[in-house]
């Protein structure tokens, strides 16, 4: 502001002396940093851009250039405060995470304590339980021992629909509960949280050097005295031989300023740093300024199917029940012998008979249930005896077995077998997630060379997802092993190709680690996946 008022009063030729002090008190409140800075580095046997830039000034303004000796100060200074402004920016956004938990929770009883009382959430241990009444954010990671609830997650997972959250399920801090009371064994130590992690991650990321920079930065080491021994030289060889000194110096200052790398070295981390900001404030969290970089390189993008390219979660896609039996029969019942089932297709029965509101005539009451590894559940509903899950449950059933139509490829089945006797079947699909296609299509117009489908499910389920997205051929390979997706990650870099991997599992922790950008979905992510990510 004090350089633009002194331009102005400079364009309407007002008082020189006010002209004058408006424009050093421009040099001197821009300058003052940058010039500490460079005398900091002087003292360490180092001449950086910083000096060069107040050397320029002084001199600009020693022959009566004030004009031009402020608007360097001017451009030089608002470069770095707009670094400075990103870099505040993503520590802001460091300390909303983390805001985002709250300091104290209700402990409740069993700790020898006769009544529930607040305390500090670092003072919690591994398995103490706290009371998560409705409304309140959950100040700990932990797994819901008692009640149920809907969870708003969308500060972790930028998800806007609400989760259910039952016995079993597992909560984070940070995230809001909503009109159900919840008690939460803590899981992890204050200092583990998630949501810590992500602002660790968040901060380091800010911290790190991108190669470009790094580039530079040696590039100036070494430039940054040449220019200064080359402008010494511009004085010093045309004064021995006779010159007149202002024009000698103006044209060494000149030089100067025209040779200094800082346009360079300005251009360079703002960028990055505001990348690497707005995509922390979007959810997406990129572990330093080097992967931004990166990323401009990547022209062949790997998808793992399940929980990438689709949500991860099995529905109920159709019903077969068998000859004397309803659709709505066999859903009820199968619910019902399901509901005690940790096992995702499981909550899928429970999920869709409750979406249709569907109860048997005696209440479904049961009893008896039990897991069977591998194989399913069976438990005892309203006297009869209910057996849900893989079709090897028929296999001391021959004749029902001749009975279950083949599955189709592209799906996952149950077989629902009353009192000894095939009753039904249950037909899941993994739904594609909305953005899935779009996001394929949208890479391709990017400069995407190759998008690859890799997934350790049939050929049918793999053909069917590639199909909804556009991926097929040589680019779509099904029934892999982890080694067998890392085989590919590298036979698609072996052609030349920069790689992005998109995965969530443990499976895909390998084909991470070798990419050359690994992505990580956090949402159903794993542990094991997120530490072999970029992204």
């Amino acid at each position: 502001m004090l350089f633009i008022l002194a331009f102005v009063a400079d364009l309407g030729e007002l008082s020189r002396p006010l002209v004058v002090a408006g424009y050093l008190a421009a040099g001197v409140i821009g300058g003052a940093g940058p010039a500490a800075d460079g005398i900091a580095a002087l003292r360490r046997r180092t001449l950086d851009v910083d000096l060069l830039m107040v050397v320029a000034a002084i001199a600009a303004a020693a022959i009566g250039q004030w004009r031009d000796a402020g608007l360097l100060i001017v451009i030089f200074a608002t470069s770095g405060a707009l670094e400075d402004a990103a870099t505040r920016r993503t520590e802001a956004g460091v300390r909303s995470l983390l805001e985002l938990v709250p300091d104290e929770a209700t402990l409740m009883p069993g700790d020898g304590s006769l009544e529930e009382r607040t305390v500090a959430v670092a003072d919690l241990a591994v398995g103490d339980l706290v009371l998560v009444r409705p409304g309140e954010r959950i100040a700990v990671d932990g797994t819901v021992v008692d009640g149920a609830s809907e969870v708003d997650e969308s500060s972790i997972t930028g998800e806007a629909l609400h989760v259910a959250r039952l016995v079993g399920d597992e909560v984070l801090a940070g995230t809001a509960n909503g009109t159900g009371v919840l008690t939460v064994a803590v899981s992890r130590p204050a200092g583990e949280r998630v949501i810590a992690r992500i602002a660790e991650l968040v901060a380091e990321a800010a911290e790190q050097v991108a190669p470009t920079q790094l580039l530079v930065a040696r590039i100036e080491r070494r430039w940054s005295p040449a220019v200064v021994v080359a402008t010494l030289a511009l004085i010093g060889v045309p004064m021995a031989l006779g010159g007149v000194f202002r024009p000698v110096l103006e044209r060494a200052m000149t030089f100067m300023i025209v040779a200094s790398p800082c346009a360079v070295v300005l251009a360079t981390m703002p960028p990055l740093l505001a990348a690497v900001a707005v995509a922390a404030r979007r959810g997406v969290l990129v572990r330093g300024a080097s992967v931004v970089e990166a990323m401009a390189g990547v022209d062949a993008v790997a998808f793992d199917k399940t929980g990438t390219l689709t949500e991860g979660l099995p529905l109920v896609a159709h019903v077969h029940p068998g000859p004397g039996w309803s659709a709505g029969d066999i859903l009820a019942l199968a619910a019902a012998a399901e509901r005690g089932s940790e096992h995702p297709l499981g909550r899928s029965v429970v999920a869709a008979a409750d979406a249709r509101r569907l109860a048997l005539a005696g209440g479904n009451r049961v009893t008896g249930f039990r897991a069977l590894p591998g194989l399913g559940v069976t438990a005892v509903v309203d006297g009869r005896r209910v057996e849900v899950g893989d079709r090897r449950l028929l296999d001391d059933r021959p004749e029902a077995g001749d009975r279950v139509a083949p599955v189709d490829d592209g799906t996952t089945e149950a077989v629902v077998v009353v009192d000894g006797a095939l009753a039904g079947r249950l037909e899941f699909v993994d739904r594609l997630r909305p953005t899935a296609a779009a996001t394929v299509t949208a890479l391709r117009a990017g400069g995407v060379a190759e998008v690859l489908v890799l997934t350790g499910d049939r050929a049918g389920a793999g053909a069917r997802v590639g199909a909804l997205v556009g991926v097929d051929g040589d680019y779509l390979r099904s029934g892999l092993l982890p080694a067998d997706e890392l085989d590919a990650v590298r036979a698609a870099q072996a052609r030349g190709r920069r790689v992005l991997v998109v995965g969530d599992g443990v499976n895909d922790a390998p084909a991470l680690a070798a990419a050359d950008i690994g992505v990580a979905m956090g949402r159903r992510g794993s542990d094991l996946a997120l530490d072999h990510a970029d992204v």
